[in-house]
């Protein structure tokens, strides 16, 4: 699987861990920065992830910045992305089995490398199991479409 990362700099070590432990895993990392720790503007990372995955350059994303809030809110921001800010591994499971989470977000000041492996690692085992939650991702579609 690819899977797109991105960050802030706030976020720098902790996406390098991340991206570590996705290439351990079996995937394939698409970085898209930034890669130095230079002050920068999160929403340009989140909507680096969110289009990559939008426009199936990347299979599902992962941003990261101080809380993860900021850059899902800009990865949101993107049409066809279901973005969620993640600080323990039941929400993250349960955002992909019902909401199809396509872009997992944390923050790099909210938790440590370790549990953040376990929140991605529960989060990609997961899969959307549809049925009456079908229905609800449809209607977050449309959401979308109307505005």
């Amino acid at each position: 699987m690819i899977i797109a990362c991105g960050n802030d700099h706030t976020a720098l070590e902790m996406k390098k861990e991340i991206t570590a432990y996705l290439e351990e895993l079996g995937h394939s990392v698409l970085d898209l920065g930034t890669h130095t720790g230079e002050r920068c503007d999160y929403p340009i990372y989140g909507e680096k992830v969110a289009r990559a995955v939008a426009e199936k350059k990347a299979d599902l994303g992962i941003a990261i910045c101080g809380t993860g809030v900021g850059i899902s809110l800009a990865a949101n921001r993107v049409k066809g992305i279901r973005a969620v800010v993640c600080s323990e591994p039941y929400s993250a499971a349960l955002s992909k089995q019902h909401n199809n989470t396509n872009v997992l977000c944390f923050g790099a000041r909210v938790i440590g490398p370790e549990l953040a492996k376990l929140i991605v690692k529960s989060w990609l085992d997961a899969e959307f199991e549809g049925g009456r939650h079908e229905k609800r991702v449809n209607m977050l579609d449309e959401i979308s479409a109307r505005n």
